[in-house]
């Protein structure tokens, strides 16, 4: 195992990050007929590429661009027209081995036995894919009457802000990311966390999975002076207030909004209210702290362990509109608003459907709705082609306190750690990925007769 510690002593920021594409978007026509009244497949119907009018050779070139060696691709996997029509997937790859092998120092069968032999069975973690989950249980919540609205001040449920400025931050605010509380990340000096001090240690939404207890700080944030320049923010251009800054601090606050306005944790009222109902077998992340959420503050903002096939299972859900339940469709209104949303909102991205153009736009605003987390994790809605794409690195939680997914990372312990490790970049190597999502889909949708 003792190589095992050059990953975590040069593992400085361990990025949460989910970084997407942006533009604009225009409310599309429901592709889905009620009168059909479709259903959540507890098991996916397959259908040949054929049956549902795409090549089954253009389809091969497409997986073949998003599995080649040096991408880190675990699994892939298509639905159109509510079947599975396409889906692969593999281990790491020689060149991927040796990459790893050079910049991190873990020999052959350790990256062997992290990545080797994944199936359709296999699962793949979400890194931020899992804010939009937390999103749509809070859309949950509010059909079901336990929130009032997302519209409503964060201080109905965080107490901590009732009583100060903060009282004016919506719930709205911290789905969309703009809530103007300072961004957070662990201070090696301090040894816990604080404000960050520049832009890279704030990209990826601050650095606070070395915190054993990574709720507490993200509820007790001051407001960000407003009208000046914030270093975490810009060196250049002026912080104002409500401008948006990509936070995990702000999910994992929605996280405890869950809780304390149903009354249960985000595991339970995940497998209650939408993984039951749709399918889904999946486990969710806590952070180390005693007590808190059932032991353990559950990562609002992160590491949903899944299979690729599940994962597809709620992007389908979005693209049906919502719970169809007997004859009613729930939860429609937060979907179609989250289908309308302009670059970011509600904690999911815009994705071009395309490569963009030598002036970074995207051709003819063909944007789709996508879930988007660290080193590549995917879920691709497209409400105009009734197609679901799911897209997740090569992944195996490092376990190496117990069997329970209780994020503890220390640095250059790896036997003191318990962590989320994906390749390539999970692995604190920094690898160069040039993986891309957009051509990937671009090439499925060429697919399409």
């Amino acid at each position: 195992m003792g190589c095992y510690k050059l990953i975590l002593s040069t593992l400085s920021i361990f990025f949460l990050i989910s970084c997407g594409g942006g533009g604009s978007s225009s409310p599309n026509p429901d592709p889905v007929n009620p009168n059909q009244n479709p259903t959540h497949p507890q098991v996916w119907d397959v259908a040949l590429p054929a049956d549902v009018g795409m090549n089954a050779a253009k389809l091969d070139q497409a997986f073949d661009y998003a599995f080649q060696d040096g991408f880190f691709t675990q699994a892939a996997v298509v639905i159109k027209d509510g079947q599975l029509v396409y889906e692969r997937y593999r281990g790491i790859l020689d060149g991927e081995i040796s990459t790893i092998r050079n910049t991190t120092g873990l020999d052959t069968s350790q990256i062997q036995e992290l990545f080797g032999n994944k199936t359709t069975d296999s699962y793949v973690t979400s890194w931020s894919s899992a804010k939009s989950f937390t999103s749509f249980l809070i859309g949950i919540a509010q059909e079901n009457q336990l929130i009032g609205s997302i519209d409503d001040p964060a201080s109905n449920y965080i107490s901590e802000w009732a009583n100060d400025e903060r009282s004016s931050i919506t719930i709205k605010n911290l789905l969309d990311m703009r809530s103007g509380l300072v961004p957070i990340c662990f201070n090696d000096e301090l040894g816990e966390l604080d404000t960050c001090q520049s832009i890279s240690d704030s990209s990826s939404g601050g650095d606070i999975v070395f915190s054993d207890d990574q709720l507490s700080k993200c509820i007790n944030r001051d407001l960000a002076e407003s009208g000046v320049i914030q270093p975490w923010y810009s060196l250049t251009v002026i912080y104002n207030r409500g401008d948006f800054k990509y936070s995990n601090c702000d999910t994992q606050v929605l996280g405890e909004i869950l809780f304390r306005a149903t009354g249960q944790d985000l595991q339970t009222y995940a497998d209650y209210q939408l993984f039951s109902k749709i399918g889904i077998d999946a486990i969710w992340w806590r952070d180390f702290v005693d007590g808190g959420q059932a032991n353990g503050n559950y990562l609002a903002y992160c590491c949903l362990d899944s299979t690729a096939r599940d994962y597809a299972k709620f992007g389908y859900m979005l693209l049906l509109g919502g719970i169809w339940e007997g004859n009613n469709l729930s939860y429609d209104s937060y979907v179609d608003a989250i289908e309308s949303l302009n670059y970011y909102g509600l904690q999911f991205w815009n994705l071009c459907s395309s490569p963009l153009d030598s002036n970074g736009n995207c051709p003819n605003n063909d944007w789709i709705t996508s879930t988007i987390g660290y080193d590549g994790q995917y879920i691709m809605i497209d409400f105009n082609r009734n197609l679901v794409v799911v897209r997740s690195s090569l992944y195996e939680p490092v376990l190496n306190l117990s069997n329970e997914r209780k994020m503890k990372l220390v640095s250059g312990r790896l036997s003191d750690s318990n962590w989320v490790s994906t390749a390539p970049r999970g692995v604190g190597s920094f690898i160069s990925n040039d993986f891309s999502p957009n051509q990937f889909y671009y090439m499925v949708t060429q697919a399409i007769n």
